[in-house]
C-alpha cells in the first residue's frame, strides 16, 4: 500500500473519531434531539455559515462520487462513501473515497 493510501486511510479514521467524539460529548450533555442539534448549528452566524458550507460541500461530493462511479462502474464505493459522508461527515467520506478510489 502506498504512503498516499495510508495517509488517506489515517485521515478517514481521524475524520471519523474526532467529530463523533464531539457529537457524543454533546449528546451526553444535552440528550439526543434533532431540534437541539439544529439549534446548536444555528447558534450564531459563524456556526450557521459553517454548517451550510459543510452541507453544500457534502452534496457536491456525493454527486461527484456517484457521477465518477457511474463512469468507472464501481457503484458500491460511491454508496459506501455517500453513507459515510451523510452519517459521519465530510471529514470521513472524502478521505475514505480517495482511499478506495486509489486502490
Amino acid at each position: 500500500m502506498s504512503l498516499l493510501r495510508i495517509f488517506y486511510l489515517c485521515i478517514a479514521v481521524v475524520g471519523t473519531i474526532v467529530p463523533v467524539a464531539y457529537f457524543a460529548s454533546w449528546v451526553r450533555d444535552n440528550g439526543f434531539s434533532w431540534s437541539g442539534i439544529v439549534d446548536a448549528w444555528c447558534a450564531n452566524a459563524a456556526s450557521t455559515g459553517l454548517a451550510w458550507e459543510l452541507v453544500i460541500a457534502a452534496i457536491a461530493l456525493i454527486v461527484w462520487m456517484f457521477a465518477e462511479s457511474y463512469v468507472r462502474k464501481d457503484y458500491w464505493v460511491a454508496v459506501l462513501c455517500a453513507f459515510a459522508t451523510s452519517f459521519i461527515g465530510l471529514s470521513c467520506g472524502l478521505p475514505l473515497y480517495l482511499f478506495l478510489r486509489t486502490r
